[in-house]
């Protein structure tokens, strides 16, 4: 269990059974006593925060220690030396357990690395007073000596922290360290949350030291998914260049990341300067090629044409959540609780260069309130749709476009909202819902947002803060127009 003292301090983690909440407090001979009273009308006294007092000086002035353990640095001189208590370190942990069985004599030797025996102070106390105090810098280790130790409550507390932490501010970046970290263990949690949250909030990493960090197994991950959000491709294939010139990887690693990108979707006068000015699209021009050879294609030929003589389902063709205003637009809705909020943007039709000056213009509604399919009214004289209120429910948004046109035929819209959040004092994605029409389609859009509390963590000053992406799908036309 990870509790937080503030919503946006992140520095304390509690794990343990040390959170009670009560009523009123007071003092007795001058130990803290906090006071609870029961439904049935009795009374509970509760001195725990006095026991962890003398818990923690028990621990600090070593009275009655029956064990020395003597942490030692591997490869290193450097030695730890702490007095501590057999029966508190075996209550908590089945390894010390055993250790103190085969000992020859009081001392307990262990050999940590020096990132370990750094906070091995931390993770000692934790085993005597329940709580710990969090750095992001320090979670990695005292993980390890939780797992170690076989201290489960810690272990878990300090995956949860982890998960929670992403978006915490560090000045180089942990979200990819605790990826390898998640991945070496085979925490399949930890590495799926930061592997979303890298894709999620891709533009702000490609601007970070941590860019530069990744591995070449995550890059290739990250280059291979079609949720990834960020301004352009062009931006990505930027990103990678510059990744590639700071780690000079094998060939045959940069190739498959150059073809991972989706040529189809930058525009053909970017293409053109690419190929002309970038010294990485120049050195392997001729691996990627056929890439370039199609991109222009698409960009040349009307969709129908292409749709006959190549499969338009492969990912070259296939957008990703860019957050550019030819593929969309932010939307703050302010104070979304109130009445119904409409708004009007325009993308491009498509992607390719031959639909790229015709423009689609949208209306979103969103309704704070469900409204049923059948309870959906038509549109007024104004052009506003009014909808029946419920009180129940929750948020919902509809994306229709204002005009009907023939050039619409076959192509089919894919609509996504990005919901941004404040976490840890920076802003955020939180959630991505796609949808075709209206995110009822989604099921769970907004389900567990309380838009009426000002703290909630879908608002930003009271705002909810979105991003809607339009990306037109074209593999509809084989069958409707080919």
């Amino acid at each position: 269990m990870v509790h937080s003292c503030g919503q946006q301090i992140p520095a304390w983690v509690y794990v343990g059974s040390l959170l009670f909440c009560f009523f009123n407090s007071f003092t007795v001979r001058g130990a803290p006593v906090k006071q609870e009273v029961l439904d049935n009308g009795a009374t509970v006294l509760n001195h725990s925060m006095s026991l962890v007092h003398r818990m923690e000086t028990l621990l600090a002035m070593g009275n009655g220690s029956d064990v020395t353990l003597r942490v030692q640095t591997i490869d290193t001189d450097e030695v730890k030396v702490i007095q501590a208590h057999s029966l508190v370190l075996t209550l908590q942990s089945d390894v010390f357990e055993e250790l103190l069985i085969n000992r020859n004599n009081s001392a307990v030797v262990l050999m940590e690395t020096a990132n370990c025996a750094a906070v091995f102070d931390k993770f000692i106390r934790y085993l005597y007073c329940g709580d710990i105090s969090v750095r992001l810098d320090q979670a990695i280790y005292l993980h390890k000596l939780a797992s170690k130790y076989h201290v489960w409550g810690l272990q878990q507390g300090l995956t949860q922290y982890m998960t929670q932490h992403l978006s915490s501010d560090s000045p180089t970046g942990h979200v990819v360290s605790w990826y390898n970290y998640a991945l070496q263990i085979g925490d399949t949690t930890l590495r799926d949350s930061c592997l979303l949250y890298l894709s999620w909030n891709l533009s702000s990493v490609l601007q970070s030291k941590e860019w530069g960090s990744i591995s070449e197994d995550l890059l290739l991950s990250l280059l291979q998914r079609s949720d990834l959000i960020l301004q352009s491709e062009l931006e990505l294939f930027e990103a990678l260049e510059a990744w590639v010139n700071l780690n000079q990887p094998v060939s045959a690693t940069v190739e498959t990341a150059l073809r991972a990108v989706r040529y189809g979707m930058i525009p053909p006068h970017h293409l053109f300067r690419l190929q002309k000015q970038s010294l990485l699209l120049i050195k392997y021009y001729e691996s990627i090629r056929d890439l370039l050879y199609l991109a222009f294609q698409f960009h040349s030929a009307s969709p129908i044409q292409l749709a006959k003589y190549f499969d338009v389902n492969c990912s070259i063709f296939t957008p990703r959540n860019y957050l550019s205003s030819s593929w969309g637009s932010p939307w703050v809705i302010n104070s979304p609780t109130r009445d119904d909020r409409s708004f009007s943007f325009q993308t491009q039709l498509g992607p390719s260069g031959h639909d790229s000056s015709k423009r689609v213009t949208w209306n979103a509604l969103f309704s704070p309130r469900w409204l049923p399919l059948s309870a959906r009214s038509s549109y007024t004289e104004l052009g506003a749709m009014q909808p029946t209120r419920t009180e129940a429910g929750h948020p919902r948004i509809i994306v229709t476009p204002a005009t009907s046109s023939p050039d619409f035929a076959g192509v089919s819209f894919q609509k996504t909202v990005i919901v941004m959040a404040k976490q840890q004092g920076k802003v955020v994605v939180r959630h991505v819902y796609n949808f075709h029409q209206s995110t009822e389609e989604a099921g769970d859009f907004l389900t567990d947002a309380d838009l009426q509390r000002r703290s909630s963590d879908y608002l930003i000053d009271s705002s909810l803060y979105l991003h809607i992406v339009i990306k037109p799908l074209y593999h509809t036309l084989l069958v409707a127009r080919k």
